[in-house]
């Protein structure tokens, strides 16, 4: 279904008064009051996460799917299930859903069901074809060894760092994203993302060079990317041999000059954990500028889920991104443990209505449907047609991800620990 789609237009503007109704009570609520259904709100989004999930482990292994190498369930399209290999850059979201289903709720059949889809990532641990590492090691290897200790995640993961610091080139002083004839040396802004596993190797393997690298390639994107409103293009090539800009391209929004929604939503979430590990204020004073344009943009609407490019001719009836609304509201919420109390509010305040709008029939299926995702109405690609007006496993991740850190903001403590030492 199409957001164009008139009926759905109208339908949608009256179910998008419920998670506003909520808001209300949540902000007006005394503490305990809200404490309580903040617990149940996380708790209503994991019951159905596990119904969903339950049902696409079942898909796969009634399709066959489970056991081949196309196993990595990614979207719906034409009413049946897509799923892809492990070198997929999308492959680590699932099985790092699965690990946040197991922190939840504790329940051994969700450490199983993420051990297994998350073995089956094993090889990557050599691959250096392009520069995902980070989503697929990092949300299915990561996850695990954060929650269980496995030193054989760890091993996994420092050589699945020495992979992806392969593709550093000092001239340029960036990891190059895609191997792709159409440019010389393209670094994406989703290349942020990337960071946080080779800070992680730094301190596990005691090589600073992951380090050096991180903090070099955050410097040449912030030097590079962003306009002067803060927010970011897409894509910048650079000349290998000198480091030289070539061209800066937004490739999956709507146009070189403009915002394209889950672009500023990486570029916020970088930077914000760049903060985060190294205390560095420039990193800081970016996610701040990054935050700024998103929350103050006129084109962003009332329920705080952008459309899927803030410049998008088509706007109010353009499609939603709710995979960037996920994604800026995991951000939002770690960027308040960093700021003034003023902003922190504003964070927070964005990232809660978030939440629930995300939590509303607006844009989170019911129990049986949306092929086993919990969240509709992402966008994929729209300049080329793909994945429109879908479920995504990442916007699925992103949204248990910001679950699990607003439930720790709402009980006092940090959205993210501190990194040890």
């Amino acid at each position: 279904m199409s957001f164009h789609a008139t009926s759905f237009v109208m339908t949608h503007k009256i179910t998008l008064l419920l998670p506003f109704l909520a808001i209300a009570s949540i902000l007006s609520a005394p503490a305990q009051k809200a404490g309580d259904e903040t617990e149940q709100l996380i708790r209503e989004n994991f019951d159905l996460a596990g119904q969903q999930y339950t049902s696409l482990l079942k898909t796969l292994a009634d399709s066959g799917a489970a056991g081949t190498a196309r196993c990595f369930p990614r979207t719906i399209e034409d009413g049946r299930l897509v799923s892809v290999i492990d070198t997929d850059w999308t492959s680590g979201f699932f099985p790092g859903s699965l690990w946040y289903l197991y922190e939840y709720t504790g329940d051994t059949k969700w450490r199983d069901a993420a051990r297994d889809y998350t073995a089956r990532l094993e090889k990557l641990k050599d691959f250096t074809g392009h520069h995902d590492l980070g989503f697929m090691l990092g949300c299915s290897y990561g996850n695990g060894h954060r929650l269980t200790r496995d030193p054989a995640c760890r091993d996994i993961l420092l050589q699945g760092a020495r992979s992806l610091a392969s593709r550093y080139n000092p001239a340029v002083g960036s990891i190059k994203s895609w191997n792709n004839p159409n440019w010389a040396f393209p670094v994406i802004i989703d290349n942020m993302m990337n960071l946080e596993f080779l800070l992680w190797a730094a301190r596990e393997s005691g090589d600073p060079r992951y380090r050096e690298i991180a903090i070099r390639h955050a410097m040449t994107t912030l030097a590079n990317h962003f306009r002067e409103d803060g927010s970011s293009h897409h894509l910048v090539d650079y000349d290998p041999d000198t480091g030289a800009v070539l061209t800066r391209q937004t490739v999956q929004g709507y146009a070189n000059w403009s915002p394209w929604a889950r672009g500023q939503a990486w570029g916020l979430y970088g930077f914000t954990m760049m903060h985060r590990e190294t205390r560095n204020p420039v990193f800081l004073a970016q996610a701040k500028k990054i935050a700024h344009f998103i929350l103050t943009h006129s084109r962003l609407p009332d329920d705080k889920i952008p459309y899927w490019d803030f410049d998008a001719p088509d706007i109010p009836n353009a499609p939603r991104d709710a995979s960037a609304g996920a994604i800026i509201a995991s951000a939002l919420l770690e960027l308040s443990d960093y700021v003034d109390a003023a902003t922190a509010k504003r964070c927070l305040d964005t990232a809660r209505r978030q939440l629930l709008t995300l939590s509303s029939p607006a844009f989170r299926a019911r129990a049986g449907e949306n092929g086993g995702f919990i969240l509709m109405h992402s966008t994929g690609n729209a300049p080329r047609n793909s994945e429109v007006d879908v479920p995504l496993n990442y916007a699925d991740y992103y949204f248990l991800e910001a679950l699990l850190r607003y439930r720790a903001k709402m009980s006092g403590r940090p959205a993210v620990p501190p990194p040890a030492p």
